[in-house]
């Protein structure tokens, strides 16, 4: 049963990095906005766009790392070493 999860797993996992779909890499009203301002002779418009683009990429990421700290933190076992009890042996 795990062999059969593992092939569905790998398989479903080649066929959506393999399907590639050509989408625009822009909203339209973003594209005509930094359309517009090239004509108008701004270029970092479209920069500023591209930032906030990266910026709102980033959210999702730092929200599963800071889950992903909260429950290691949670859940991980403490160890407890009685020091005393242990005999220290140096060579």
């Amino acid at each position: 049963m795990k062999t059969l999860k593992k092939i569905i797993f790998v398989l479903s996992f080649v066929l959506f990095t393999s399907i590639s779909f050509n989408a625009a890499a822009q909203c339209p009203m973003c594209k005509a906005a930094v359309e517009s301002s090239i004509k108008g002779g701004q270029s970092n418009a479209g920069k500023g766009l591209n930032d906030g683009i990266l910026y709102l990429l980033a959210a999702p990421y730092l929200l599963v790392a800071v889950l992903g700290v909260l429950w290691y933190k949670k859940y991980r076992v403490k160890a407890k070493v009685d020091v005393k009890d242990e005999k220290i042996i140096l060579n």
